[in-house]
């Protein structure tokens, strides 16, 4: 049977991910060994830490992905108040400076433009670092701070706008890039982000709209991608028929039963009810869903044959044959919605054993009819760590995807059945901060990745009765 996948369809972003000696992780655009300190460059600019306190640097790592499925640096546009003093005051030697922070928001208490400016700059930079450190809840409220301050800055109003496309919030976005659009009409970040916030909202003709405007504004690769993946989208959908309810945004080919779609639409309600209920999270925007023929499926996603249905931001599913609801296909959308949920409530930080693990166990698929191979596996010295999958799985062989499966399915099950989905949630909380999934899970479970792993096969034995 084919498998219903996650996948990031936009070519990802590399990046750099500093490792401190405590643990913590810094992703980066890229980094530089500037003797006794470490320089990284993020879109605020270039940051530095004291190279005593870092562990490790890995290289050619990926961006997370946006609930859009889409790929996208955060805009480098700089602030028009820049203040030297108020910058390396708020943040220096790795970390926020509070009592300089506090300092300048007193003092622009007496309402002097050039205070308000230093505090504006001062809450940006500190956002700037929060956001380089993924802790995008503590930055967009740094960021909207420092925009009261100076509430017409564009590289604020752009910031705002970029750490609400994070958290899949379009409509906000929007709102913050109406008010840039007035003050910056002609830069090209804001277009760019618009049409990130349009293709979310599943409005594809705004959104190549918008594109096209950035690309006439400057060249962009990444906008280029987004551009031809929306044209692609745009040009198969053209004739699709239209249907919507209140947590989603249907389109289906012409080939495809009226009746189907209704049902489909129905059983992602439930579904989304369900979900819900287990995550203790609602997405804030309606969830596009493309239901496809075979042909039309691989032309568009292009990809593996092993895989059955997508989720790059859209719920993509072919559905050629049918003329009903059937129990797989309830499946195949419960699965998929869960990436959805998961991949919101994350931030896009959910690595792929997570996400495809929960995904699998909210369809209500179990362990049981592998759990002695697995066992036997992980014996044999077969298994690959947790660690090894965190990243992609699309370019596994359709065997090992299998047991990369099965290994993500046993691992959530067990964490499941000691505490309920509790613990699951409150490492998803932690996931959505930037906090690395080892640490979230020793946090929630006081378990390194090899305690959990020997954990689960135990849970494996006792369930298969080996």
């Amino acid at each position: 049977m084919a498998i219903a996948f996650s996948l990031l369809a936009a070519q990802p972003i590399l990046a750099d991910t500093i490792v401190l000696k405590n643990g913590r992780r810094i992703l980066a655009l890229s980094v530089v060994d500037a003797g006794d300190k470490v320089r990284y460059q993020t879109a605020a600019g270039e940051l530095t830490l004291p190279k005593s306190i870092v562990d490790h640097i890995e290289r050619g790592g990926a961006m997370p992905s946006s609930a859009a499925g889409l790929a996208m640096a955060p805009p480098a546009a700089e602030s028009s108040l820049a203040n030297a003093a108020a910058d390396s005051g708020a943040v220096h030697d790795g970390a926020i400076d509070r009592e300089f922070l506090a300092k300048a928001v007193a003092e622009a208490r007496s309402g002097n433009l050039e205070a308000n400016a230093a505090a504006a700059t001062a809450h940006h930079a500190v956002a700037l670092f929060e956001m380089s450190h993924g802790d995008l809840e503590h930055a967009l409220a740094d960021e909207r701070t420092a925009l009261t301050y100076a509430p017409q800055d564009p590289a604020l109003l752009l910031s705002v706008a970029f750490l609400h496309l994070r958290r899949s919030e379009f409509k906000q976005a929007l709102d913050y890039l109406d008010r840039a659009k007035r003050v910056a009409p002609d830069n090209p970040d804001i277009p760019k982000l618009a049409g990130w916030a349009y293709y979310g909202l599943n409005k594809l003709k705004e959104a190549v709209r918008e594109w096209q405007r950035a690309l006439a504004l400057r060249p962009d690769a990444e906008v280029q991608a987004a551009l031809q993946k929306a044209q692609r989208d745009q040009q198969e959908e053209q004739n699709y028929r239209e249907n919507e309810s209140s947590h989603f945004s249907l389109k289906y080919s012409g080939e495809s039963e009226p009746q189907l779609a209704r049902e489909v639409l129905r059983a992602l309600e439930t579904h989304f009810s369900a979900i819900e209920s287990e995550l203790n999270y609602t997405p804030p925007e309606p969830i596009g869903v493309i239901l496809y023929t075979q042909q039309a499926f691989a032309d568009i996603t292009q990809a593996p044959r092993w895989v059955g249905a997508i989720n790059d931001g859209r719920i993509r599913v072919p559905v050629q044959g049918l003329s009903q609801l059937t129990p797989d296909l309830s499946r195949v959308l419960k699965h998929e919605l869960t990436h959805s949920f998961v991949r919101q409530k994350t931030r896009g930080h959910a690595p792929t054993w997570v996400q495809e693990g929960l995904a699998q166990w909210m369809e209500g698929k179990r362990s049981g009819p592998m759990a002695g191979t697995l066992v036997q596996n992980f014996e044999q010295q077969q298994a690959r760590p947790l660690a090894d999958l965190e990243g992609s799985w699309i370019q596994l062989p359709a065997d090992e995807a299998g047991y990369a499966y099965a290994w993500a399915l046993a691992t959530v099950e067990y964490i499941v059945q000691v505490d309920g989905m509790g613990d699951m949630e409150r490492i998803l909380d932690r996931l959505a901060t930037g906090s690395p999934t080892e640490a979230a899970v020793h946090e929630v479970l006081r378990s390194d990745y090899a305690d959990l792993m020997h954990s689960t096969v135990h849970y494996l034995r006792q369930s298969s009765g080996n």
